[in-house]
């Protein structure tokens, strides 16, 4: 256990993501995998980190804005870091719409091991949480309507989303961590949605959360979501709808759901097919963007206070 003086002197992780633009979960991410930063942990079991360690991690920032990869400096010391920052030379300041195109290319041009490569360094250098809200959405968006306008062939977007999935399945085990609690979420889509990119992105952010996610993935029939949220004690169902999927059977969807829900589940709806949707049920959330997921995660917490994590 350490002082009270020790903890005193330290910062806790909201004010260390604000300093040095380095998110919550890159910090746990960092601290599993490679043993750096060390925070110790205040009376509520919170972390907290000593300032050298904050300064540390913000030189290793402006190191990997200039286009170095965490893993190669980050069990360097500080003065090591400075030599390193005072010697390298500034990189080209990070476009998300050159990126995107960039990203297209290679997927136009078959390049699969390069697109893995591509999105795994962005993961890095940007965090999950940012990542997923600001370029995966956008890009996801962009292959769609890529596809749509006949640059991509049916086969490149799901290629595309092949990578995506598979690399969201390791990112989403790496932030699982054992600091789970409610609210116990329900992931799937309704029968014939075949489209689970926007799902695995959502069930990301609600794990960086803390939320304990349980994902039946696709084309779930309405019965079995109702029988599988009341055996697994849920929460909150969510649901993903494509720009694809009908809009008279999303709607007429949630509202046959909501009626079958007990009142104390809460049903949330996102993806880009919602907009779509004119007449939104009572006790139904609309999730119109990524950033809305940790708003409505803390509502729920907020109106919730009274539970506790079991």
């Amino acid at each position: 256990m350490k002082s009270r003086d020790e903890a005193s002197l330290s910062v806790p992780i909201s004010a260390v993501e604000r300093e040095t633009g380095l998110s919550k979960d890159t910090l746990r991410m960092w601290e599993r995998r490679y043993g750096f930063p060390t925070p110790i942990r205040d009376q509520f079991g919170d972390r907290l980190y000593p300032q050298a360690q904050v300064d540390k991690l913000r030189l290793i920032r402006r190191l990997m804005d200039q286009g170095l990869r965490p893993g190669r400096i980050i069990d360097k010391a500080a003065a090591e870091l400075l030599v390193l920052l005072d010697g390298t030379p500034a990189e080209a300041d990070y476009n998300p719409d050159e990126f995107i195109r960039d990203l297209l290319r290679l997927i136009s041009e078959h390049r699969v091991v390069e697109l893995r490569a591509a999105l795994q360094t962005r993961v890095q250098n940007m965090g999950l949480r940012a990542f997923i809200t600001d370029l995966a959405s956008p890009l996801a968006r962009a292959i769609g309507e890529a596809w749509f306008r006949g640059e991509l062939a049916i086969f490149e977007e799901h290629l595309f989303t092949e990578v995506m999935q598979n690399l969201l399945h390791k990112w989403i085990g790496d932030a699982r961590t054992g600091e789970q609690r409610p609210p116990r979420i329900l992931l799937t889509t309704f029968p014939n949605e075949m489209h689970a990119l926007g799902l695995l992105m959502a069930e990301a952010l609600m794990t960086l959360d803390g939320a304990e996610c349980i994902s039946f993935g696709i084309q779930m029939p309405i019965a079995d979501i109702m029988q599988a949220a009341l055996a697994h004690r849920c929460d909150v169902v969510a649901l993903s709808f494509s720009q694809a999927y009908p809009r008279t059977r999303s709607t007429d969807g949630i509202g046959e759901l909501r009626k079958a829900l007990p009142q104390h589940i809460d049903l949330w709806a996102g993806g880009a097919g919602i907009s779509r949707i004119k007449r939104v049920p009572d006790r139904v959330a609309l999730i119109r963007g990524m950033d809305d997921v940790g708003i409505e995660i803390a509502q729920w917490r907020q109106k919730n206070a009274h539970l506790k994590a079991g």
